[in-house]
Formats: C-alpha cells, sequence, structure tokens
C-alpha cells in the first residue's frame, strides 16, 4: 500500500513540476515607452495592466518612462500589451494613445503638461 501512496505522490510531484516548467517557458517580458509624465499615471497604467489578461507583472519607470511587462505569450502578444496601453490614454512606442483615452486622462496626465 505504501508503494502505491509513493508512487503516486512522486507522480504528482513530477506533473507539478512539469507543469510549472511549462508554463515558465511561455514567460516573456517586454519593454514599452510610454508617454506617462507623473505618479498617477503610474498608477493608472500598472492598474490598466493588471486587468490584461496573460500580464504576470508590470511596472513603470516614471523618468524613463520605461514600461515593463511580464506576460503569458500563449494569452497575450507585444501587440495586445501596445494597444492596452493607448486605451488607457497613453501612448506605446510609435504607436500614439487612442484619442479618447487620452482625452479622459487628468490634466497632470497629459504629455504637453511635462514632467512634475
Amino acid at each position: 500500500m505504501k508503494i502505491f501512496r509513493n508512487l503516486g505522490l512522486a507522480l504528482i510531484m513530477f506533473f507539478a513540476t512539469f507543469s510549472a516548467q511549462a508554463q515558465n517557458g511561455n514567460e516573456k517580458t517586454v519593454q514599452i515607452k510610454t508617454s506617462a509624465v507623473c505618479g498617477m499615471c503610474k498608477k493608472s497604467i500598472e492598474k490598466s495592466m493588471a486587468y490584461e489578461k496573460g500580464v504576470k507583472a508590470s511596472t513603470l519607470d516614471v523618468d524613463s518612462k520605461m514600461l515593463t511587462v511580464t506576460y503569458d505569450s500563449k494569452k497575450t502578444n507585444e501587440d495586445k500589451i501596445r494597444k492596452a496601453v493607448n486605451e488607457t490614454g497613453y501612448d506605446a512606442d510609435d504607436k500614439p494613445a487612442t484619442p479618447r483615452a487620452y482625452n479622459k486622462l487628468d490634466d497632470c496626465c497629459r504629455k504637453e503638461a511635462g514632467a512634475h
């Protein structure tokens, strides 16, 4: 009986390890230049990324305006992430923010407001 239990535990451990390795193999990171200018921008973009399917983590460095996103490549891709940034009201690399979302930003978050 102990042999079956130990064999069962070994199989569970094997499949759990294999599954975790397979998931990590799909994990990618992208850096996107944004038009963010303040801490409020950081909060908005990071919150938006948290709701994106497949995004595991995101961090915006306001000084460099670089957004770093770690994501599952089976669930999303770089273009979808850039589109989500655009729909939040910010530029993403060479893709401009959608006008409707940009117009909803607070005055301090608009790119012509400059860094503050």
